[in-house]
């Protein structure tokens, strides 16, 4: 009986192996199908789209460009300056890096400027109108704050770039903006 047992379940266990290959078997044909039918499609859709797509073409070679350009004493660096971008208002078509127009007088400079600084006191600049923060300030000159205006300044409290990072405005709008944050204190 028991050499009938025996061989019932060998004949069992391969039965039992060659369905269970079968199916792994399927499972993997199965698979790679797939696979080539993907790969086949991408190759009809993507590869097309990435190479006729000229912005895309730009960007890569945007990004894989060299990191930095530096410009050395001595040599021919024409090929460094900086050109205005496309979308520019130098470019021809509306964009958002408009630079912004310069104002006629102080007031529109401390506006447009200086208010962002002195309007909220950031970076320990002392807010527009603030009698008590302008005082020791105006007893120091308009000399001094003017000076300190154009050439920037470095205090206890914070930092001031020349004229405000408004470095195109010329020095008498920004004198006429320290005026006008004088008169604001007073």
């Amino acid at each position: 009986m028991r050499k009938k047992t025996d061989a019932l379940v060998s004949k069992q266990d391969t039965h039992f192996f060659n369905v269970f290959s079968l199916v792994i078997g399927l499972l993997v044909a199965v698979a790679v199908g797939l696979f080539a039918l993907a790969r086949i499609v991408a190759s009809h859709t993507q590869d097309l789209q990435v190479l006729s797509d000229a912005e895309y073409s730009k960007n890569v070679h945007a990004r894989i460009g060299p990191p930095v350009k530096e410009a050395i004493a001595g040599r021919d660096n024409s090929a460094l300056a900086i050109k205005p971008a496309e979308g520019t208002a130098e470019g021809g078509a509306s964009g958002t890096a408009v630079a912004a127009a310069m104002p006629q007088n102080g007031t529109q400079l401390f506006e447009q400027t200086c208010n962002v600084c002195h309007g909220q006191g950031i970076g320990g600049a002392p807010k527009a109108g603030d009698k008590a923060a302008w005082a020791a300030r105006i007893a120091e000159g308009k000399a001094i704050l003017y000076e300190h205006a154009l050439k920037g300044f470095q205090g206890k409290a914070g930092v001031m770039p020349p004229k405000g990072g408004r470095l195109d405005a010329p020095d008498d709008l920004v004198k006429q903006a320290v005026d006008h944050m004088v008169q604001m204190a007073q």
